[in-house]
């Protein structure tokens, strides 16, 4: 890749960082940029996924505490979440790079449906928790859902943690606090998963992983600065606007 592809990407992902630590949706940003600059469909995924890893680690951390008393469902889930992240991962790797590009504006416009009541799931999850108030584990119910919802973010990953909230929220009664903190290292299993298993796919553009990677956690201080500036409502419409044209460019090349 040229320097001013490098600076691109890079910019791309300090916006996409930031759109994620305030609002979500930051790889509706960080996908169509890297297929702007000419990187393959396939290949931009993979790239996007192993660029992701960092964000997914230090939320997952940052929440580590939420997790106390969660950990024999985790260690449930876990096996589970990893499996799916490769499932999706062989998929993708087996998955032509034009029937992939057909795929990418559905897949585009899920992840921006997902987005787009992300709100209503969440007030939906919080409710149920309200409701039952308890730790009841309903461990192997658990797994059902995790099963798709892995599998698809090894092969997309836009709106996985939206997907991965909303099918804990079915089956395990906990407070939203305490969900959150597991869908965020159940959706850090699925991506490491995959980005390990791309490592040696030979997909990986790794001058724009690297930047990217460097620039998406910067991006993610710089958006939780802004938090108090930026409506993150606003900050969702815009990337869900953007999304849909994205997808409608996809559609029609």
């Amino acid at each position: 890749m040229s320097g001013v592809d490098l600076l691109v990407v890079g910019l791309g992902a300090i916006l996409g960082g930031a759109v994620n630590a305030l609002a979500g949706g930051g790889t509706l940003i960080t996908f169509p940029i890297l297929t702007a600059v000419g990187v393959p469909a396939v290949a931009a995924n993979v790239t996007n996924t192993i660029a992701l890893c960092p964000g997914y680690l230090g939320a997952t951390f940052a929440q580590m505490k939420e997790l106390r008393g969660q950990w024999s469902r985790l260690w449930l889930l876990l096996p589970v979440s990893l499996i799916g992240g490769i499932g999706g991962g062989v998929l993708l790797l087996n998955t032509n790079d034009q029937v992939f590009r057909r795929l990418v504006p559905f897949l585009i416009l899920m992840a921006v449906v997902l987005l787009a009541f992300q709100d209503r799931m969440r007030a939906w999850v919080m409710s149920r928790a309200g409701r039952h108030g308890g730790a009841v584990l309903h461990k192997g119910w658990s797994i059902l859902p995790i099963i798709p919802a892995a599998i698809y973010g090894g092969y997309f990953g836009a709106g996985l943690s939206v997907i991965v909230l909303a099918v804990l929220g079915l089956v395990v009664e906990e407070s939203f606090t305490r969900l959150n903190a597991l869908k965020q290292a159940i959706s850090f299993s699925i991506n490491i998963a995959a980005a390990i298993f791309f490592l040696f796919s030979g997909k990986v553009v790794w001058s724009a992983a690297a930047v990217m990677a460097v620039c998406a956690l910067a991006g993610g201080v710089m958006g939780g600065r802004l938090a108090g500036w930026i409506k993150p409502l606003t900050l969702r419409r815009i990337v869900l606007v953007t999304g849909t044209i994205v997808a409608v460019i996809f559609l029609v090349r």
